[in-house]
């Protein structure tokens, strides 16, 4: 982001002078800005309109003007959008322009745009890169290959053949910007190549001619009456917009001792900025983050296909980056969702993002009013890995979205979101973000479950969630916990619920025996926490209990087993090709056992290779009630602490040599309810990261 110079306009000059203050600034400014626009728009009527609408819009978006720019520079992208969509609708009848301004019509767009700003605007080589939305790197590309063309086509009429490796360095030589090594090895090369002398002249003298531009401007003949005529048209705007508010004034005589009102508690209160952010954004999630400070409004827009993608606002912390969106389809009654695996690719990821942790899952929101709204526009939110720098430049393509589906009768629920319809295109974004800053407090706290140690390690307060780090015990062979889920976080007597998909392993090197995991909870937005309570919800257990289960081929199938305290059957089914072994058990009540390790083994004392192999289960929620996978309309996310259970374990063996004449079970998994609560205490340290 660009820094404030010492000339940039305060704060409090925009709030003293407002809408006005724009008017005056391009008043004082409009020979300069003639040039700019002429050098995209054929006659002096298409640039008056260029300078009425750029001071529409800036007017509407100075409020939200932070003074993290130049005011100058503010202006000037909005100039820029401006000349940009008005030179797409000019007519192709228009005049043409002559000398320069010729020559500068018939560069690319971002070329003739990276050649004025530089040259003729006299913008630095990082303001223009910012208002171009480009690195500084492809800024100097623009405009060495703008200044070849202007050079051989226009200037001199003459190609010049200069060695390619040298010519990318041109720039920085004749602006003073070289490296001492660099520019004695090019004024080595330069002294014995005529091909280079004469090609870098030609660039010195294009980059001259385009550098007096500004002092020619009485060549330009520049209207004397310009802004005279945009102020009249601002005139008729603002009476034609009187004129239909007086329809409304009643109804705002009414409403404005409210507003009074509502003005006053929030200058006593400090709710302005709430009641602010309601007004203008829809997303309560959102409008949570809004009024605390915590990202901006971007509104970044990108369309293909009719499908138009606004980012929203992204929130960056050592958690998560967490992206807002909105995604309109323009054609048809749509809705499609992004997908952080499958259709978005952060192409600098490598370089800005901590690829050693996991982004969270957040399912599609069908249920809430804003998405029930509209039926072709879906508002959602999308987690990103977090940065692992202080602020970066996101590079967002997005490639594919997938399409929501609504009919009852083929609701989309959690097992199968990766087979609805997809919506292939392009859609680019550079998103600029800083991270915001977390504290991590040190906990002291050991618990066992089953016998074995849990430890607390770690609470982060970090703006997009609360999370807490823990560590499990796997020294005991004879069984373990192999996750453990939690209820709620509460914090000074504010209780904030588990993120049901939050729990994530944590790549950490520690001792062996310990496994570290991370769980998320809702944000706590600033608060210091005091009195920390989490209440535990269910632990996913593994116990060894070994059995050897002889496979008699000389007895009927189906044979049956007891494992566990549940009766287990065992069926063959042969064909010519192949043989079948076939585990199952549909009897769920008090089972011990959710699922069983196993392994077959041959008549060699071998494993035997399984070619084939399938299970069956039902989701079991804490109340007994099951459901069937395959079943229409039923939510994962809506089922209370679901436990799944196999019923049916397939293997297809087709040597002979493979067929099993054991089954060797190894241990089996379970679930074990929980409702504990455990008070965590907080060390005195703290530690506060960006």
């Amino acid at each position: 982001m660009i820094t404030v110079t010492a000339d940039s306009i305060s704060i409090a000059t925009i709030r003293k002078k407002g809408g006005d203050l724009i008017v005056d600034w391009l008043n004082q400014h409009q020979q300069s800005f003639y040039i700019l626009g002429s050098c995209y728009l054929s006659s002096p009527q298409q640039v008056e309109e260029l300078f009425y609408r750029t001071i529409i819009k800036g007017q509407k978006e100075l409020p939200r003007f932070n003074n993290k720019i130049r005011f100058e520079t503010w202006i000037t992208s909005i100039f820029i959008h401006n000349c940009r969509e008005l030179s797409l609708a000019k007519s192709k009848e228009s005049e043409n322009l002559q000398g320069i301004f010729k020559a500068l019509d018939q560069l690319q767009q971002e070329e003739k745009a990276a050649v004025v700003l530089t040259y003729v605007q006299r913008f630095t080589q990082e303001e223009a890169a910012y208002l171009l939305q480009v690195s500084v790197g492809k800024l100097k590309e623009l405009l060495t290959s703008a200044i070849q063309k202007l050079r051989n086509e226009i200037w001199l009429g003459t190609s010049f053949h200069g060695c390619g490796e040298y010519r990318n360095d041109y720039l920085d030589y004749l602006e003073q910007t070289m490296e001492r090594s660099k520019k004695i090895d090019l004024e080595v090369h330069i002294y014995g190549c005529p091909q280079c002398q004469e090609e870098l002249a030609a660039f010195q003298d294009v980059k001259s001619n385009l550098s007096n531009l500004t002092d020619r401007i009485e060549e330009l003949h520049m209207p004397t009456n310009l802004m005279e005529n945009v102020k009249e048209k601002l005139k008729e705007n603002e009476k034609h917009r009187q004129e239909k508010n007086k329809k409304h004034k009643r109804m705002g005589l009414v409403l404005g001792s409210a507003f009074a009102i509502l003005i006053g508690i929030g200058f006593i209160t400090g709710t302005f900025a709430n009641l602010y952010y309601s007004w203008v954004e829809e997303d309560p999630e959102l409008i949570s983050f809004l009024q605390q400070d915590l990202g901006q409004r971007l509104n970044l827009e990108a369309e293909n296909d009719g499908v138009k993608i606004t980012i929203k606002s992204i929130i960056a912390d050592d958690v998560q980056t967490l992206l807002f969106y909105e995604i309109e389809d323009t054609m048809e009654d749509s809705q499609y969702m992004m997908n952080y695996d499958n259709g978005m690719l952060v192409k600098n990821g490598f370089e800005i993002m901590n690829n050693s942790t996991y982004p969270r899952y957040y399912p599609p929101d069908l249920e809430s009013d804003l998405n029930n709204r509209e039926k072709n526009v879906y508002r959602g939110k999308v987690s990103m890995l977090p940065l692992n720098t202080d602020s970066a430049t996101i590079e967002l393509q997005i490639t594919n979205l997938h399409k929501l589906n609504r009919d009852s009768n083929e609701q989309q629920n959690f097992w199968d979101y990766g087979n609805i319809e997809n919506k292939t295109g392009e859609w680019n974004f550079e998103i600029p973000v800083t991270k915001q800053p977390s504290v991590e407090y040190a906990l002291d706290k050991e618990i066992e479950i089953e016998g074995i140690p849990i430890r607390f390690d770690k609470l982060t307060a970090a703006p997009t969630a609360t999370t807490i780090q823990f560590s499990i015990n796997h020294g005991l062979t004879e069984k373990r916990v192999d996750n453990l889920n939690f209820n709620n976080l509460e914090v000074n007597n504010k209780k904030m619920e588990a993120d049901m998909y939050g729990t994530s392993y944590v790549d950490l090197q520690q001792d062996v025996n310990w496994t570290t995991f991370q769980t998320h909870f809702d944000p706590l937005f600033g608060e210091k926490p005091k009195e920390v309570n989490v209440q535990l919800e269910v632990a996913n257990l593994t116990f060894e209990n070994k059995k050897t289960i002889e496979l008699d081929n000389t007895q009927k199938y189906p044979q049956t087993f007891e494992y566990v305290g549940s009766t287990i059957s065992i069926d063959k089914q042969e064909d010519e090709q192949s043989t079948t072994i076939i585990i199952s058990n549909h009897e769920l009540e008090n089972r011990a056992y959710e699922t069983f390790h196993y392994n077959f083994v041959n008549e060699y004392g071998g494993s035997s290779s399984a070619m084939e192999m399938s299970s069956e289960g039902v989701l079991v929620d804490k109340n007994g009630v099951d459901y069937e996978l395959n079943q229409p309309n039923f939510r994962y996310e809506e089922i209370e602490q679901p436990r799944y259970f196999t019923t049916v374990d397939r293997a297809k063996f087709y040597s002979e040599n493979d067929i099993p004449k054991k089954l060797e079970i190894y241990g089996y998994q379970t679930t074990k309810y929980l409702d504990d609560v455990v008070k965590l205490s907080l060390k005195e340290q703290v530690r506060e990261k960006n």
